[in-house]
């Protein structure tokens, strides 16, 4: 059964299972999921003892795992105060998007020539998971199956650094989210704004894919850096006012 502290907050797309992880793997997306969701807030100190206690990890693997997130950028080191959650506010955000639109866009091009049927209908199965959750008009499974269709996209090019990347900065994504509102928003419009993209990939249309997620992305960026009191249509949910323990990890496979 999932932990009560993470079911309401949603997985992040990439934490799918890989061939007997190590501990120091299992922890790394541990936290990553933690951030992703919220439940480790931007900004929040990463104290050792308590996090590695937590999940049920002695403190060596757990410091592995916390120096491979600040090589990701996810977690910051800050001389004389230990390592936090990375914030990425407004005047970063630009700089953040032009790097997922090199990565998705060089996907797009990939995609259009190298996806099977199989993983377009992952793309389409994506995109309605979005439908369906706009009719709920529920923020975060919004904002998770936005993302989703995003990943699955990339991941339909079959290049694993792509993948790799893209992983990394769907976090990074949501960290810059939770950076600039004290409230979790999503677009409206978020379902609407997607269909272009599953139906440029569904016609292998390598530019009409790539317009389509420009459009998308320079969206997103406009709506993250306006002012919280701009006249973009969103839903909202409230980011909980205290973190909630992370749950402990299954031991590796053998």
């Amino acid at each position: 059964m999932p932990s009560a502290s993470r079911a309401p907050l949603g997985v992040a797309p990439f934490l799918s299972p890989v061939t007997r992880p190590s501990t120091v793997d299992l922890i790394v997306r541990e936290l990553r999921d933690a951030i992703y969701s919220g439940t480790l807030r931007v900004g929040t100190p990463i104290r050792e003892v308590i996090i590695a206690g937590q999940l049920g990890v002695s403190r060596g693997p757990f410091r592995e795992a916390a120096q491979r997130l600040v090589q990701e950028g996810l977690l910051v080191s800050t001389p004389g105060r230990g390592l936090s959650v990375v914030m990425i506010g407004r005047d970063r955000i630009p700089a953040l998007y032009e790097a997922r639109a090199s990565v998705e866009t060089a996907a797009a091009r990939l995609a259009v020539v190298r996806a099977t049927e199989a993983d377009i209908a992952r793309v389409r199965d994506a995109y309605d998971a979005l439908v369906d959750s706009g009719r709920a008009e529920d923020p975060r499974r919004i904002g998770d199956a936005d993302l989703t269709v995003h990943w699955t996209m990339v991941a339909a090019s079959r290049n694993p650094w792509l993948l790799r990347w893209m992983s990394t900065l769907i976090v990074e994504v949501r960290a810059a989210s939770f950076t600039v509102s004290e409230e979790y928003a999503v677009r409206r419009d978020s379902p609407e704004s997607h269909a272009e993209i599953v139906e440029r990939l569904e016609a292998r249309d390598g530019d009409g894919l790539v317009a389509a997620i420009t459009a998308n992305l320079t969206a997103a960026v406009e709506r993250l850096t306006a002012p919280q009191d701009s006249h973009v249509e969103t839903f909202e949910e409230p980011q909980p006012v205290a973190p909630a323990r992370l749950a402990p990890i299954g031991p590796p496979h053998p």
